[in-house]
């Protein structure tokens, strides 16, 4: 076994041999790299979106405006009364949301009390989603409260399986949102990928999907991109956010972007990934530029 001086110096020596090849990039290289997302065609990997929430102190005309000139060609989770502005600046909306208890994360599909609601509300919005041109909607299970999970289970599939044949129709997917129910949403059902796979299973249908939110898997249960390249054919969406806290995805945080968005693509996902941070810094629009260059792999 080599003594420590003998490591160190053979390691001076490789590192010198190798310095004229040039060094591999650091992650400061890595996630700084994003000039090419201004004014400058995007790779295509990856077709990107942002949420609208995140930046509600930018007017939405504005929003609209500078999103277009990083290469986002859809802002999402917008209601209908907002969709008429993205048809506007040429944008869509990867995933829409509606109004009144559709967008209530808190009341269900889990708790049967709600089914008629949203029945009523789901059946009243999908076809307005496919005649403004959009083929999503988020959903929502709702809380526990007190309910087991296998309960919970069957009485989102129960009021789910109703509504297939109508977004069967209109070929809108009704897409779960995953959340995390130990920092951001206390008692929430719908907060392990394994238990909203099983709900897919149990509808049954291609037209009822998961949105993996990447912050709060990572917060809920880790192993990112293992349960991605398991659980993929149940999912039709994506969320980005850094942990802890949902600010910059950059190197502050402990994800390693560039290669969740490789998995991504590795499993033939065709579909929009969205920025769902919360910029920290003053200059929002600089973070969401940041964000779209670390996710636009080659």
């Amino acid at each position: 076994m080599k003594s420590n001086s003998s490591r160190r110096s053979a390691l001076k020596n490789m590192a010198a041999g190798v310095g004229l090849l040039g060094m591999p990039p650091t992650l400061t290289n890595v996630f700084g790299a994003t000039e090419k997302a201004l004014g400058s065609v995007l790779n295509g990997q990856i077709r990107h979106s942002v949420c609208r929430w995140c930046y509600n102190k930018i007017p939405f005309e504005t929003f609209a405006e500078e999103t277009k000139k990083l290469g986002i060609t859809s802002i999402e989770l917008c209601g209908p009364s907002e969709w008429p502005v993205l048809k506007k600046y040429g944008l869509t909306c990867a995933l829409p949301w509606g109004e009144g208890i559709t967008r209530n994360l808190e009341k269900g599909f889990c708790d049967p009390a709600n089914h008629d609601e949203l029945i009523k509300g789901f059946e009243e919005l999908i076809p307005k989603v496919r005649e403004a041109g959009y083929d999503q909607v988020i959903c929502f299970s709702g809380n526990r409260r007190g309910m087991s999970d296998l309960d919970g289970m069957r009485n989102c599939a129960v009021a789910l399986r109703k509504l297939m044949p109508t977004a069967e129709k209109h070929n809108v997917t009704l897409v779960m949102e995953l959340l995390n129910s130990k920092v951001d949403h206390k008692d929430y059902m719908c907060d392990r990928t394994s238990w909203g796979a099983g709900l897919c299973e149990m509808v049954g249908s291609e037209k009822f999907k998961l949105l993996y939110d990447i912050y709060h898997m990572q917060i809920m249960e880790g192993d990112v991109i293992a349960t991605i390249k398991k659980y993929h054919k149940y999912i039709s969406h994506y969320h980005t956010g850094g942990v802890p806290g949902r600010h910059e995805i950059d190197e502050t945080q402990e994800l390693y972007y560039p290669a969740i968005m490789k998995t991504i693509v590795d499993t033939g996902y065709k579909g929009f990934v969205g920025q769902e941070f919360i910029p920290s810094r003053k200059d929002a629009i600089a973070s969401l530029k940041q964000a779209i260059g670390i996710c636009d792999i080659a």
